[in-house]
């Protein structure tokens, strides 16, 4: 059973479904995307039934369970549109027959479990591992076109501000890959880059690699081509019920690898950031004090 006959079924059945198989098919049918990347257990909280409700739902189709829905809708969000226009019409679509409200929940509910996938074990000991090896890096170079490029950005200018040995490889004027003239061994290439993958990421890495430098890659994937270039890869999801794949999860990440690594460095770090704080402050950079009312002093 394909993702349209699932849902042609449930609405062919709905009106003899016992009321609380009726939510559970209202719950499916609204809530795609949820159905697809939250588990059987956080939809029933979500939806206020019980988990044994939405097995039921899947024997009356004649299923196995729900775990079959759950391949089902996973399958549908893989064979999406590769194009940002093909999604695009699927979002426009959904909007038209589920209202923005539903679409808004679903984007949500999306974000929160690819924010909550970068807790699981595996993922917290990549992590670990990835802060050790910039950590004991000569100096680290930070690549992300594009989307990435934000991702890029807050990590070196995080790493900038406890001191750390950082080099953002920015794109003003096409000199980006300007900066690997300098990258070799003991260096590293923290490189960022999710489907569709920018050629010049790859080449930058297949570079540094080339040269004898350490890659730690942030991906969407352990099978994407820029994980398979790196030493180390952290794992973040993208798909959301959007045209455009979410780089919410990649942000998320940098931020925490960057805390992770300020944190083992220790007694520098803290020395380092209350250097930058005189800096900045020394030009007055951010409002510190609360602006009074029109007309105060």
């Amino acid at each position: 059973m394909d993702g349209s006959r699932l849902t042609a079924a449930l609405k062919d059945q709905f009106e003899h479904l016992p009321p609380q198989l009726q939510q559970a098919a209202r719950w499916v049918l609204d809530h795609p995307a949820d159905v697809a990347l939250l588990t059987t257990r956080e939809q029933a909280r979500r939806s206020g039934l019980t988990p044994a409700t939405f097995t039921r739902l899947a024997q009356r189709l004649g299923l196995d369970g729900f775990e079959a829905v759950r391949a089902i809708h996973a399958a549908a969000m893989r064979q999406r549109p590769d194009s940002f226009h093909g999604r695009a019409e699927e979002l426009i679509a959904r909007h038209e027959q589920e209202g923005g409200g539903a679409l808004a929940q679903d984007l949500f509910g999306a974000l929160a479990q690819h924010m909550q996938a970068l807790r699981e074990p595996d993922s917290l000991a990549r992590f670990e591992r990835a802060a050790g090896m910039i950590l004991a890096a000569s100096r680290v170079f930070c690549f992300g076109l594009r989307s990435a490029f934000p991702a890029a950005y807050v990590f070196d200018y995080i790493r900038a501000l406890t001191g750390a040995p950082t080099i953002l490889a920015d794109t003003a004027g096409g000199r980006g890959i300007d900066a690997l003239r300098l990258i070799g061994p003991g260096d590293l290439l923290f490189a960022i880059s999710v489907a569709p993958y920018t050629r010049l990421t790859l080449q930058a890495a297949d570079y540094a690699r080339g040269r004898g430098a350490a890659v730690v890659a942030l991906t969407d994937s352990a099978m994407s081509p820029l994980a398979r270039l790196a030493d180390e890869a952290l794992i973040v999801r993208t798909e959301t019920p959007s045209f455009f794949h979410s780089m919410t999860p990649a942000f998320a990440a940098a931020e925490c690898l960057a805390a992770l690594i300020a944190a083992k460095q220790g007694r520098p770090a803290l020395d380092a950031i209350a250097q930058s704080e005189a800096q900045l402050d020394a030009f007055n950079t951010f409002q510190t004090a609360r602006p009074g009312k029109r007309g105060e002093p």
